[in-house]
Formats: C-alpha cells, sequence, structure tokens
C-alpha cells in the first residue's frame, strides 16, 4: 500500500558540514515525485535520507523530520531495516548480488523478515512478474540460474529493478535508474515506473529533464545557494507547472539549460 512521505525542515549532515538545509516537501502516495537539480545540490542525498541509507556513511547524520504516513523513521524505536523494507531503492549503478543467480537476485528481498509468508510455490511466479515488469524476462528466461554479475551493466540495472519490486514495497526510491540503460529500455522503464505509480509512491532523482517531464506528476527543484554551500529545496510542484511557468528565476534558468 502506498505512503505518504513528509519532510519537515530537514538538515543533512556529513559530519559538521551541512549539506542540504531546510527541506520541506509533501510527497504523495500514488503518484511520480522527481528531484531535479545541478550536480552536488543534494537530490540523491535527499533521496537517501528518505529510507535512513544515508547514516550508513560514517557521522552522516540529520535535523529535522521525515514522515511515513505520520510515523518519523528517525524516531529512536524505529528500527531502519524496517524502514528500508518498507522503502526500497534502486541505485545508480547496478548492484546485483555477485554470488546469486538471476533468479535468486529477484528473490532476495523475500527472505527477509517481512515477507516470509510468501509460499516458495509462488515464487516462480513472482520472479517471472518482476523480470517482466523491469522489460527483462525474455532476455534472461532461459538462464535463470546464470550469475546477475554475468549479464550487461542495461541488464544489471534492470534486473535491480525487479528485485525491489518483487517484494512490493510502498515505496520506491530511483536514484538515476535509466543513467545505465539504452533507449529503449528506457522507455521500458519509464513505462514500468508508470504502472508502479498505480500502487506504490514513486521517487526518482533524475537529470534529463525530458524524463521528469514524461515521467513525473510532482517536480522538486533543488540548487545550491553558492559554492561551499547547503543545497536548497527551490520550488515544488506539479510538473506542468513547474515546466512551463515556474516561479522562481533559478528553476527557469535550469529548465531552459541556462546552466547545469
Amino acid at each position: 500500500m502506498a505512503k505518504r512521505i513528509d519532510i519537515i525542515d530537514l538538515d543533512i549532515f556529513y559530519g559538521n558540514f551541512k549539506a542540504v538545509e531546510g527541506v520541506n516537501l509533501a510527497i504523495e502516495p500514488k503518484a511520480v515525485t522527481a528531484f531535479i537539480g545541478p550536480s552536488g545540490c543534494g537530490k540523491s542525498t535527499v533521496l537517501r535520507t528518505l529510507n535512513r541509507m544515508h547514516e550508513v556513511i560514517p557521522k552522516a547524520h540529520v535535523k529535522g523530520t521525515v514522515l511515513l504516513d505520520a510515523q518519523d523513521i528517525y524516531a529512536p524505536d524505529v528500527d531502519p531495516v524496517n524502514v528500508r523494507r518498507t522503502v526500497g531503492m534502486v541505485f545508480q549503478r547496478p548492484n546485483p548480488f555477485p554470488t546469486m543467480t538471476i533468479r535468486d537476485n529477484v528473490l532476495a528481498g523475500l527472505r527477509l523478515e517481512k515477507t516470509k509468508g510468501v509460499k516458495k510455490s509462488s515464487h516462480d511466479e513472482i520472479v517471472e512478474k518482476s523480470l517482466r515488469g523491469a522489460n527483462l524476462w525474455d532476455e534472461v528466461k532461459d538462464r535463470l540460474a546464470k550469475p546477475g554479475s554475468g549479464l550487461s551493466g542495461g541488464q544489471q540495472q534492470r534486473l535491480c529493478i525487479a528485485r525491489a519490486i518483487a517484494v512490493e514495497p510502498a515505496v520506491v526510491l530511483m536514484d538515476e535508474p535509466c543513467s545505465a540503460l539504452d533507449p529503449i529500455s528506457t522507455l521500458a522503464i519509464e513505462d514500468l515506473i508508470a504502472e508502479l505509480k498505480e500502487q506504490y509512491t514513486i521517487v526518482i532523482v533524475t537529470h534529463n529533464m525530458q524524463q521528469a517531464a514524461r515521467v513525473s506528476d510532482t517536480t522538486a527543484f533543488f540548487n545550491l545557494a553558492g559554492v561551499g554551500q547547503p543545497g536548497r529545496l527551490v520550488e515544488s510542484g506539479p510538473t506542468e507547472r513547474i515546466f512551463s511557468t515556474p516561479r522562481e528565476k533559478a528553476t527557469e534558468d535550469y529548465i531552459s539549460g541556462r546552466f547545469g
């Protein structure tokens, strides 16, 4: 079941360095929210705070609040592992488990406690459904017992997407998910994103303005105030408005290609 995310007065730190400052943003369920902005402005950093991946980095921490359906995911009694089971993530670089087969990569998440009730008899169905959704089934259906690491880079990324959606999380985070894919596969993934939003909350980081315009319902533009300054959320709103009549000059300049 899709969940709403509310980011409230969020500051993100690497040690004493404040990387992102003062983010306030509502992310709606059953919709696609795109994070856009120039390199280094904090898009991926904010994305990683939404499932507590940011704190895996030594001395990284946050101030502020991230609510998942009104529950503070950074509350002292909240287990970050449980957060990551509910909020799945697809990274920019493909990261299939190298010692696992293609089939076992897809099923990896089902071995977590959350999904231990899934019957093994349904595994084949889940594998096929997930790989079809990631536009990979026809390419790998005859070699499911082969290592996932033997696939091409683009295929590996689609395998990671299949792995993420196999457990049907409430939220799926995608950090430049199409950067390693060819145009045909990219369009297939964009179609998949459109399907996924019928059930899940989707947040995607992308440098591709056309992709953001195509796939997202809401767009959030991040930027740097200056060299050495923290990244900030400049504005957010319906994608159509952000791309046609942005309220901030910095947003207009970025979208029109004047910088970034």
